[in-house]
């Protein structure tokens, strides 16, 4: 399995980083988690610079992809050769899931036409003006469609995904990993009870169109 995380110039480094440390948890044959960007380096909101391990095309043919936050998400859904690229996402082959301000990603690409989203509160009228109805939660998911709004949600969205990918128990053991020592139980079961109302069935670790 091949897990992308759509990382932008500006991006949040909790949402980006925390998924990608959380995902990597997971210890399987062939699962595989990369930071992708349109560009080769790109600068977080506060000034930290990472290197992009794959791009943009490889991105979308990844089996679950993040769209990531950051404070240049307007300028990302303005540029055409991003959104081009980002037109082959299809969520009736790969989950697609969005951070904070990677909604307005999916909405501008037309896969929230009838999906209710969670978003980050700055986020939110974005969204509300491209025509999709906002949650006040910090998590939701239909068939292989998911959004968290808040940057610590990026938990929520690793947890959905690695049970979707690999298995429940897979999830809340890297939940459990993550979480503070004396709170572990604590944070395992508010993961679940935010994802598992969510959850699409597998068979054998492997994705099940809807």
């Amino acid at each position: 399995m091949h897990l992308a995380i759509l990382t932008f110039d500006g991006y949040n480094e909790l949402d980006s980083l925390i998924a990608l440390g959380i995902l990597n948890r997971v210890s399987a044959p062939g699962w595989r988690v990369s930071i992708a960007a349109p560009t080769p380096r790109v600068c977080s909101m506060n000034g930290v610079t990472i290197d992009a391990m794959i791009d943009l095309d490889e991105a979308c043919t990844a089996d679950a992809v993040i769209v990531g936050s950051g404070i240049k998400t307007r300028e990302v859904v303005e540029d055409p050769a991003i959104m081009n690229t980002l037109g082959r996402l299809d969520p009736t082959r790969q989950l697609l899931a969005a951070q904070c301000s990677g909604a307005l990603v999916l909405a501008r690409l037309g896969h929230l036409k009838d999906v209710p989203a969670c978003t980050d509160l700055t986020t939110k009228p974005w969204v509300v003006a491209a025509g999709v109805e906002v949650l006040n939660q910090p998590f939701f998911a239909r068939g292989n469609l998911a959004t968290a709004g808040g940057c610590l949600a990026s938990t929520y969205l690793a947890t959905w995904i690695i049970a979707r990918l690999h298995s429940l128990e897979a999830a809340k053991e890297a939940m459990h990993y993550v979480a503070p020592v004396g709170e572990k139980d604590d944070y395992v079961t508010r993961a679940l009870q935010n994802i598992t109302p969510y959850l699409e069935p597998t068979v054998s670790g492997a994705l099940i169109g809807t």
